[in-house]
């Protein structure tokens, strides 16, 4: 197949294009601006070109068709209008990655599927990916745009360790707190479900979407099937790490209310919910597909390669301050209380 990538080295798409490559039956292009593009095997062709230019865009994919379109940047209507006008007529498939954290909130049941109605009053990202679904659905009916559209939950790579509360320089400054023996903290009583999917596993059902009859104009979520709480998300961040977990359990709203960082939308409207993810409509589309890394393997390849370059421990002593001044405040709080 002739598959174009719009983006191809992110979290997601790095995967996929590896994934896609190593089958050595595809042509794989990469559209995007050529960062990162050492980090993947031969055989991918290049379109150096920024994807908001069209007039740039239509000149390098002159008298270019394609079996499959992937969209990976895409985050507001404009963007999708913009790939209608690039790529209606030169494409049998379009794939656009959307997010769960679409589905509704306040959560009406913790087991998600593709039925379940989108709406999140708490996060102007999850609001902005629902009105691109709503745009690529109106062009499916009225015209046949082959779209599918795909929902992942929280995936990761061996980049960058997944957290639920952290800084805006990503999280390796609570993986520092770990290995120096300070608190940490969980958001809630850390009780709540959640799902963590190794960006490997993703790819394999992401792939077997492609040129997929079966997926035109229906929605998949992708997540794995292993179901965690956020304490033994850390309890796990930890063993792996050889230290003992101290952590410090805060509500969402006190951790939204305590600061600039956007706790209303990643929290509130998403990590804090229960979820546990149906894959069902998935596993009918892609016979055989089985994520196989649990999180416990997943965070051990992580860290090795976290640790093992000092390029990706991107210090935040902001956050910080930020992480012990919270810690501080909800002491002096118990404090506060007992001795009244």
């Amino acid at each position: 197949m002739k598959i174009l990538m719009i983006g191809g080295t992110g979290t997601i798409s790095m995967a996929i294009t590896r994934l896609l490559l190593s089958r050595g039956t595809d042509e794989v292009f990469l559209l995007n601006r050529g960062t990162r593009t050492q980090e993947l095997p031969s055989g991918a062709k290049f379109i150096t070109a920024d994807i908001n230019n069209e007039e740039e865009v239509l000149d390098k994919t002159k008298g270019m068709e394609f079996d499959a379109v992937c969209e990976f940047i895409g985050f507001v209507p404009a963007q999708i209008e913009r790939d209608h006008r690039l790529f209606a007529g030169r494409t049998k498939q379009y794939i656009y990655i959307s997010s769960a954290s679409a589905y509704h909130k306040p959560v009406k049941s913790y087991i998600i599927n593709e039925g379940t109605a989108l709406a999140n009053p708490y996060w102007q990202y999850s609001r902005d990916k629902i009105a691109c679904e709503d745009l690529l659905m109106k062009y499916y009916r009225e015209e046949g745009f082959p779209v599918t559209i795909v929902r992942p939950s929280h995936t990761y790579d061996e980049r960058s360790v997944p957290l639920g509360v952290h800084g805006n320089k990503g999280s390796w400054q609570v993986i520092k707190r770990m290995l120096e023996g300070k608190k940490v903290i969980i958001h809630g009583d850390g009780t709540s479900l959640w799902h963590m999917t190794f960006n490997r596993d993703f790819a394999k059902a992401y792939v077997g979407l492609i040129g997929n009859p079966h997926a035109i104009g229906e929605a998949f979520q992708i997540t794995n099937d292993e179901t965690l709480t956020w304490n033994q998300i850390y309890e796990t961040i930890a063993s792996a790490l050889g230290v003992e977990l101290k952590a410090v359990h805060v509500s969402s709203e006190f951790l939204r209310d305590a600061s600039d960082y956007d706790f209303e939308g990643s929290l509130i409207g998403d990590k804090a919910c229960s979820v546990v993810f149906d894959n069902s409509k998935l596993k009918k589309a892609v016979p055989g597909f089985t994520p196989d890394i649990r999180f416990e393997e997943g965070i051990r390849i992580t860290l090795a390669n976290v640790l093992a370059h000092p390029e990706l421990q991107v210090e935040d002593p902001e956050f910080d301050a930020w992480c012990d001044k919270v810690i501080a405040a909800r002491d002096a709080a118990v404090a506060s209380v007992k001795g009244s």
